[in-house]
């Protein structure tokens, strides 16, 4: 399913929130580029910026799972709240290396330290996380349900 997302993709708003959740080289000396869990996310944005595909090839297998790096939470939680508005609540459809569940996968790192289960529904997830993560899920729960941007 290499196709382009039907209801397309907020590219702007994913792109808004990796720069938020960026420690810059100010913080990180050099920039690690794909080796870091946001630069991979943000280059997975750039490639989806020139060729539009609902896919990552290998997306999850790529994801920088050893990035140890400490960022800022409450920018992991805008950014998990707002690419699970972007995600297209597929359910059975859900494939692992969707761009959206890629990124999502990214923030995750960054916030819960490993990738979490997801299973196409924003709305399991979000239960998920209230059983496994309470006060971050509280918290990802509001930011998701305020007016979509």
């Amino acid at each position: 399913m290499e196709h382009e997302h039907k209801k397309g993709l907020n590219a702007e708003l994913v792109e808004k929130d990796l720069k938020h959740c960026c420690k810059s080289e100010t913080v990180c000396g050099q920039c690690q580029g794909s080796a870091c869990i946001i630069g991979y996310a943000r280059q997975c944005m750039e490639n989806y910026r020139k060729e539009p595909k609902k896919e990552v090839p290998q997306g999850t297998e790529h994801i920088p799972t050893m990035d140890f790096k400490v960022f800022d939470e409450p920018e992991l939680e805008i950014g998990i709240a707002h690419i699970l508005k972007e995600c297209k609540d597929c359910k059975e459809n859900h494939t692992e290396n969707c761009i959206i569940n890629v990124i999502r996968n990214c923030y995750e790192v960054g916030l819960l330290g490993d990738i979490q289960p997801f299973e196409g529904s924003a709305l399991q997830y979000l239960m998920y996380l209230k059983t496994n993560y309470p006060e971050k899920a509280a918290r990802i729960a509001a930011i998701y349900q305020e007016k979509k941007n």
